[in-house]
């Protein structure tokens, strides 16, 4: 696990170092992240080297959003002030993703049940009801 926490860590500082190089446009940790998933799909990094550090920070995500918390409530003014705005927004932009995505969802349903469709299955399906429904 240490060597997991040293190639993160590795890989977060070459990122910070490139986002430095380009003036912050995009951050350090995104970069550095970037970089670590291609060198993990190059083979460049063996993926068992970090897979118990990473593990270990999805188990413990929980943690990663004790921040975000903290600067909630650090702009409790604001949210007050502004809490019909954000609530409209969370709603409305819930409904649309709910919609896209089980809309989205029914698509390729009716596509996978178009490819699993064998073209004399319909056939064979027509006449075993014509069949069955024969008593003789």
């Amino acid at each position: 696990m240490v060597v997991g926490i040293f190639v993160v860590l590795l890989f977060y500082a070459i990122g910070e170092g490139v986002s430095l190089a380009i003036n912050g446009v995009i951050p350090g940790s995104v970069i550095g992240m970037l970089l670590l998933f291609v060198a993990l799909q190059l083979r460049v990094i063996p993926s068992g080297s970090v897979k118990g550090f990473a593990s270990f920070l999805t188990n413990n995500m929980a943690l990663f959003f004790v921040p975000a918390g903290v600067g909630l409530m650090v702009a409790y003014r604001v949210l007050l002030q502004n809490w019909v705005a954000i609530t409209v927004v969370s709603v409305v932009s819930t409904v649309i993703v709910m919609a896209v995505v089980g809309h989205t969802h029914q698509q390729f349903e009716k596509k996978q049940q178009q490819n699993n469709q064998l073209p004399n299955e319909s056939e064979e399906d027509s006449s075993a009801l014509a069949d069955s429904s024969n008593p003789l």
